[in-house]
């Protein structure tokens, strides 16, 4: 079972810039193609990084989240950003392959 987070504006400080674990943000829309293709690869490896990873998704095309995407400078998604301590630490744009993507995260984590 995914253990992919859907955030919000409300949600995306406790969750993001204040977590213990890392936290791989996906900014994403329903109408984007290749934002769908990595839906099932990030639910994959939300289940494989339990552990020391933490994945959440914030929808740009909700109006409430354009500051997030503006702050965060989404300019084309997917739009993956790797988040340590609050901070942006790496940034994965486009498809990725799952096993392509979890040997990206494992030199990361």
């Amino acid at each position: 079972m995914s253990k992919v987070i859907n955030l919000t504006n409300e949600t995306f400080e406790k969750e993001v810039l204040q977590s213990e674990l890392p936290v791989l943000v996906d900014f994403w829309a329903p109408w984007c193609g290749p934002c769908q293709m990595m839906a099932p690869v990030l639910d994959e490896l939300s289940e494989i990084f339990a552990d020391k990873l933490k994945i959440a998704k914030l929808d740009v095309e909700v109006p409430s989240h354009n500051n997030l995407a503006a702050q965060y400078q989404i300019q084309s998604i997917p739009n993956m950003k790797l988040f340590k301590k609050g901070a942006v630490v790496k940034d994965f744009i486009g498809f990725r392959p799952g096993e392509t993507f979890e040997m990206e995260l494992k030199t990361e984590l």
